[in-house]
């Protein structure tokens, strides 16, 4: 009987390989692009040893599939142009439609190039009616790649395939991307393709593969700690090293039975711990975790202010909240980048002792009460109540699944390596805001994914351009050493891998938002990188960069590169802002600056014999104003490594 049940599995696999059909990766799709002017790979499955033609316009290239069913061919080298058909034909034919050759470029990092053209859920650039209204443009294309993860090497992207630009589109693409794409467009007159495969909210550490950390004396001792299994059983190990750490830190257990209570004035929450906010939980105590959260803030009222008019507003929260006042639900939002404000109907608000209770739910990535401290408030009339500092908090559950950043190489394995080797131009990268905290090691960590990227295309020197952190309001300074300044530094020192270019944004943020709707002169900038670098039109495309200074006396002089036709200032009276000087004591202060013989002349009453200089060593750098005359800004910089507070701060594997 065995036997027979053998024998009936044999005759059931050999049928199934006897008629597997030839397959083409998903990339490959109608209104796709090609790049020009190198070898073009195609490559799909078919029946073990089956024999296949590819044809494309003038060329046929034949293969055979191997032993595994896998198949590649190359096509020759092909000058912009099109619309074209892609034929691959075996024992089934494949035809695909409507292709254009052209120059393609994979635009990749976290929310600020996912971030689309249109505005879901209040999402999207600035002017977006009218960038929408008028994007005509067919030789733009666009493949979106779909979130995925795995902890092995996939072969396959998940993808709806490749989009024509038009106004019924383009909302759906990457805004940087497209303002890049259409400028490289219409500059050199030919079809431009964009992947977009990113996702908002993600390390750097997820999108190298397992072999570049293997190869980095930094982090190889990191990658050998995760195991060679599949994502199902990496699952269950981490979620019980995650409990087991929520449990001793809380002191209580999770799916606590009394969690319906935790909204009500009289649960005792003496024994809770406690987080700062608002500010995300990976950051705190907490760590890496996705999941439901408690979070509760006693304030206690006059019987005047209980009568008052009142609305409690919670900045922002990541990813959802249902939030309760005294016991009584006052609202709740389900996206996490929308503020909170939440009108307490009277008579919920009582004489003495309220409590305010939110419950989070935290779905990946960044978690909790986050966004600007004075949005943070309880407002009664005309008297404002700040709700921002220490918020009592319990783990209710944690989510049974593990998210992008909870181990490396995860986006890697699922989103990029399926895409190797797809031809391409170069890159356009977009992160850096997840890893901080961690910025001294980015040093590190960013060199090390281009070189891995350019290693498994085999292409050691494609251009990778990348957008330096806009501005925006973070905690630290010079004095106190700040995070967000030195993962700006890290990039800048990234520069010296050959054929790479950074786009400085710290005059187009928002201080208050992480996301600055203006992605035009973003694009605009990594696309002047493109024009001067890759395609050999010769303009200004980089900002002043700190080169040398000189003390004399209780001055600092200080010279630049690529000051373009001159150094310049927009501030009527010539003052330059962002300096800052300091001595011996290494206690720095603002420092008077001015422009002379496209130089800046530094000095400060506080510092009497200066030896060091800042600028723009803060998250909100919006002050900054040297420019050169092209308009491009200056590079934040220092000239000691005073105050470095990222240095010991390491990746490692979440438990």
């Amino acid at each position: 009987m065995k036997k027979h049940h053998l024998f009936l599995l044999v005759i059931l696999i050999s049928s199934i390989s006897i008629n597997a059909q030839v397959t083409v990766a998903k990339i490959f799709t109608d209104n796709m692009v090609l790049q020009r002017n190198t070898s073009i790979p195609v490559w799909g499955t078919a029946k073990a040893n089956e024999k296949i033609e590819v044809r494309f316009d003038k060329q046929i290239k034949k293969t055979k599939a191997d032993k595994n069913g896998k198949w590649m061919i190359r096509l020759d080298n092909e000058a912009a142009g099109g619309p074209y058909n892609l034929t691959i034909k075996a024992s089934n034919t494949i035809e695909i439609k409507n292709i254009l050759v052209g120059e393609v470029w994979l635009c990749s990092g976290q929310s600020n190039m996912e971030m689309p053209v249109g505005r879901p859920k209040g999402w999207g650039v600035s002017n977006y009616e009218e960038v929408t209204a008028a994007a005509n443009y067919p030789l733009i294309r666009q493949i979106k790649i779909i979130h995925a993860i795995n902890s092995l090497p996939e072969s396959e992207v998940k993808t709806s395939g490749w989009q024509v630009c038009n106004p019924s589109t383009v909302g759906d693409f990457t805004a940087v991307g497209y303002f890049f794409a259409k400028i490289i467009h219409e500059k050199l007159k030919i079809p431009v393709g964009i992947i977009d495969c990113n996702w908002g909210g993600t390390n750097i550490e997820t999108w190298i593969s397992r072999e570049g950390f293997e190869n980095s004396s930094e982090f190889k001792e990191m990658i050998a700690g995760m195991p060679k299994v599949s994502l199902d059983s990496i699952v269950k190990l981490k979620i019980g090293g995650s409990a087991k750490r929520i449990e001793d830190l809380q002191g209580s257990m999770l799916d606590n039975p009394n969690s319906g209570s935790f909204k009500e004035t009289a649960f005792d929450d003496s024994k809770w711990p406690q987080l700062n906010e608002p500010e995300v939980w990976e950051k705190q105590s907490l760590g890496e975790f996705d999941g439901v959260v408690w979070l509760r803030k006693t304030i206690t009222l006059s019987a005047d202010d209980s009568k008052k008019e009142a609305v409690l507003e919670l900045s922002k929260v990541d990813d959802e909240d249902v939030t309760y006042v005294n016991g009584v639900k006052v609202g709740g939002i389900n996206y996490w980048d929308s503020k909170r404000k939440y009108t307490i109907p009277a008579g919920i608000l009582k004489e003495g002792i309220n409590v305010i209770a939110v419950r989070v739910t935290d779905n990946g990535g960044g978690g909790g009460i986050y966004g600007n401290a004075a949005d943070l408030k309880l407002t009664l009339g005309t008297t404002i109540i700040p709700l921002s500092g220490k918020w009592k908090f319990q783990v209710e559950s944690i989510k049974k699944t593990i998210n992008e950043n909870s181990l490396p190489s995860l986006c890697h394995n699922a989103m990029i390596n399926p895409l190797i080797p797809y031809a391409f131009k170069g890159v356009l990268w977009y992160q850096g805001e997840s890893n901080a905290p961690r910025a001294y090691q980015y040093r590190t960590a960013f060199p090390l994914l281009i070189n891995d990227w350019r290693q498994k295309w085999n292409n050691p020197n494609f251009p990778f351009y990348f957008v330096q952190l806009a501005t925006y309001t973070t905690s630290g300074n010079s004095n106190e050493g700040c995070d967000w300044a030195e993962l700006r530094e890290a990039q800048t020192l990234t520069l010296k891998v050959p054929n790479t270019g950074m786009a400085v944004t710290t005059d187009i943020g928002n201080p208050w938002d992480i996301h600055p709707q203006n992605k035009q002169d973003v694009g605009k900038r990594l696309a002047a990188l493109a024009l001067n670098n890759t395609y050999t039109i010769p303009m200004v495309c980089n900002g002043p960069m700190y080169k040398s200074m000189e003390i004399k006396g209780n001055e600092i002089i200080v010279s630049f590169d690529n000051i373009g036709s001159g150094l310049s200032t927009p501030d009527k009276y010539g003052y330059i802002k962002g300096f800052e000087i300091a001595g011996e004591d290494q206690v720095f202060y603002y420092a008077k600056a001015f422009i002379q013989d496209n130089k800046v002349i530094l000095s400060s009453e506080e510092v009497a014999n200066p030896i060091a200089v800042h600028f723009s060593w803060i998250g909100d750098a919006s002050e900054s104003n040297l420019f050169n005359k092209e308009g491009f800004p200056a590079v934040p910089f220092r000239t000691d490594e005073w105050k470095t507070v990222t240095k010991e701060v390491k990746y490692k594997l979440a438990n």
